[in-house]
């Protein structure tokens, strides 16, 4: 068995994590780590988890990480960012594996980070040793990884979208304009006066209009030596009623010539053998995907992609939970690969509809 620990146990994330680890058959959770929440039991900060846990509480993590080290082969951090940069810089090199679901690493170049988290500092030495992306485009990095950085919501959704256009057909793609919406979970558990349920309820909220970090997670990522090229990729991104689930649409401008059927056969070559992405027809079910409510519960994102010849445009849509997908499950999915488990390992739920 593999022995993992979850610091920041009492969020969304964490809860998340938790409910994914105890239905894994080769992981076992030997760590729950916190500190507004330390004493307290996972039942009763997530009232889904009725189970003993083997009498695990929440328990603060200390200066000295040599404990944590001894109990946990590897710990995902679902903290955000600034803690996460403070706690990796003590567990690097101590627990074989750390696994951060925060944006404390996920920018690589230095002044790009600065400008998207100006208050999270982080260990220069450590950015560079991060292995950063979705499973499904560096799990041979992962293999053997002690310190991997997992992307955000909206950075999965958009980057398996685009992803065979870059890499596959290695398009110049001169703009790319994302318009995104997404559940209320992804912002956490913060209380705030717009999230309140007289507010949020029926809304649709544009609360990063001109400007989102996980464009620029993006960009970054398709920077480093990539086939294809991203010129200029920004994002608009709103809050819906949705608890869970978000869909990411993606128009793409290209002087390059593609065609429709080009698209699709590429599309469907390149995630061949990869289960958790499923490239779909817009109208090959009873209502028009990808949407989210077809993907809720599970670790599937759902990709489609149109060619408008009209527009000049190429349309590619994607959706995903961004609980499982974009969060806790593309972790598990990443700590399989890093231990040398098939990926679908405990992430062979289906979708849960209607929710």
């Amino acid at each position: 068995m593999i022995r993992v620990g979850v610091v920041g146990a009492s969020g969304l994330a964490g809860g998340e994590l938790i409910r994914l680890i105890v239905q894994h058959p080769e992981l076992e959770l030997t760590f729950l780590g916190g500190s507004s929440s330390a004493g307290k039991r996972p039942s009763q900060l997530h009232p889904g988890l009725r189970l003993d846990f083997g009498g695990l509480t929440v328990e603060p993590v200390g200066e000295d990480p040599a404990e944590l080290a001894e109990r946990c082969d590897a710990v995902f951090l679902a903290t955000p960012a600034p803690v996460s940069a403070e706690l990796a810089g003590r567990l690097a090199d101590r627990v074989p594996c750390v696994l951060d679901l925060s944006g404390a690493f996920r920018i690589r170049t230095p002044e790009l980070h600065d400008r998207w988290y100006p208050k999270v500092r982080r260990r220069s030495d450590l950015a560079d040793r991060f292995v950063y992306g979705v499973p499904e485009l560096v799990g041979e990095e992962l293999a053997g990884a002690s310190l991997i950085s997992l992307p955000g919501c909206y950075a999965t959704a958009i980057t398996l979208g685009l992803a065979p256009l870059v890499l596959e057909l290695g398009l110049d793609l001169k703009t790319v304009v994302v318009d995104g919406k997404s559940g209320s979970s992804g912002g956490g558990l913060q209380l705030r006066t717009a999230d309140l349920h007289p507010l949020r309820n029926g809304a649709i909220a544009p609360y990063a209009p001109v400007g989102h970090r996980h464009a620029a997670e993006v960009g970054d990522f398709f920077e480093r030596g990539k086939p294809g090229h991203v010129q200029s990729l920004t994002m608009s991104a709103y809050g819906v009623s949705h608890v869970r689930g978000l869909l990411a649409s993606a128009y793409v401008f290209t002087d390059d010539e593609v065609d429709a059927r080009t698209l699709q056969r590429t599309y469907l070559r390149f995630y061949k053998g990869h289960r958790f992405v499923r490239v779909r027809r817009n109208t090959e079910t009873l209502i028009p995907v990808p949407d989210p409510q077809a993907v809720l519960g599970s670790n599937y994102c759902d990709v489609t992609v149109e060619h408008d010849p009209d527009g000049g445009r190429i349309v590619v849509l994607a959706a995903l939970d961004n609980m499982v997908k974009g969060a806790a499950g593309q972790a598990v999915q990443a700590l399989n690969k890093r231990f040398a488990l098939p990926e679908e390992t405990g992430l062979t739920m289906q979708p849960v509809m209607p929710a």
